[in-house]
């Protein structure tokens, strides 16, 4: 077994929340090395019918986020639920849930009571906008918490705005909800105390866009779409078509890498244009028109070795059959379903993969 599938050996997990922020959140400490129990009420959770059916009759993406986990169905509605999930309780280190806020309360099962029968909990609550806000009971999904903080207003292209994929909010919201709690578990070693722990879709996206606040507190705007450095507007960071109609990515961002390419594609006149007022409508049309008479082939012939930050758009398909994929053996298929483990390295070794959701 490798290093890594031990850090939380003896570590319990509870999980009652859904889809995918609280999943992957657990999902990834599967692989550190805990024990999950996810709990689903009776018939299962939405996730089992949302996307192509995978190997054992329900969605792939359930079985993507929830190999590894030990699976139990509750109705948290009457006492026998709730008594059952009490006993889960009693021993677990980690709950995760991820219901609108007040749901819990009335179950009978608040985060007060909850802390008070077992204060050696953590309690990682996932919810939309948080509970201390006027939007606490408002309804959204990933686009939504984009579109509210500013997220949207710099993604896709100047005419259009359009949601990045995956789903940006989802995922740091379980990454940081994830942080949390091994944080948390690192401080009870100390006080010997749970806590109560709320990380909010909406608020999640924020410390990510810490260059576009930077850009509001400056032009009073934020960063517009397609016209900075890092989301369309500089030539040396965005994509292009090839003659062959496939796509390559260019990001030269710093000096050395936009003089090796401009060397490599034998126009050193663009070398002194890098640092043209944004967006760079003239010097991108050039690039358009100089990658258009390649095929991909060709323009990997040429960039490939060099060190200017090139390399072609690929496919998933593709990409898992790429020689990186393949030597770091972080994401196959395993078990019938496709793995994506904790993405590090210790010791040299990777997280072995994930045995299949039992149930």
């Amino acid at each position: 077994m490798s290093r890594i599938n031990q850090f939380l050996k003896g570590t319990k997990v509870v999980d009652l929340s859904r889809h995918l922020p609280g999943p992957l959140a657990s999902l990834m400490m599967v692989d550190l090395g805990a024990e999950v129990i996810k709990v689903e009420p009776p018939g299962g959770e939405e996730l089992r019918f949302i996307g192509p059916q995978g190997a054992f009759g329900h969605s792939g993406y359930f079985d993507a986020v929830n190999s590894g986990k030990l699976g139990l169905q509750l109705n948290l509605k009457t006492d026998a639920g709730k008594a059952t999930l009490h006993e889960l309780l009693q021993d677990a280190d980690v709950m995760f849930e991820s219901f609108r806020p007040g749901v819990l309360d009335k179950l009978g099962l608040s985060v007060s009571s909850l802390r008070q029968q077992f204060p050696q909990l953590v309690i990682c609550s996932l919810n939309g906008y948080g509970t201390e806000t006027p939007l606490q009971q408002a309804v959204g999904h990933d686009i939504n918490y984009l579109a509210m903080n500013g997220v949207l207003e710099g993604t896709g292209t100047t005419q259009e705005a359009i949601a990045p994929w995956p789903p940006l909010a989802d995922c740091s919201a379980s990454l940081f909800g994830l942080s949390t709690v091994l944080a948390a578990l690192l401080e009870r070693q100390r006080s010997g105390q749970g806590c109560h722990i709320e990380v909010a879709l909406a608020d999640s996206v924020m410390p990510l866009m810490a260059f576009s606040l930077v850009e509001a507190q400056q032009n009073g705007q934020g960063m517009p779409r397609g016209e900075a450095l890092l989301n369309g507007g500089a030539a040396r960071y965005r994509t292009y078509h090839t003659k062959d109609q496939k796509r390559v990515a260019l990001g030269a961002v710093e000096p050395k890498f936009w003089q090796a390419f401009c060397e490599a594609a034998d126009h050193p006149e663009w070398i002194e244009r890098m640092d043209e007022p944004l967006p760079q409508t003239a010097l991108q049309q050039e690039l358009e028109t100089y990658f258009s008479q390649l095929n991909l082939w060709e323009c990997e012939q040429r960039f490939g070795h060099v060190d200017c930050c090139f390399n072609a758009v690929e496919d998933m398909a593709a990409a898992l059959q790429s020689e990186h994929i393949k030597t770091r053996k972080l994401v196959a298929e395993h078990g019938g379903v496709m793995q994506a483990l904790y993405p590090a390295y210790v010791d040299g070794s990777p997280p072995d993969f994930r045995k299949p959701f039992q149930e």
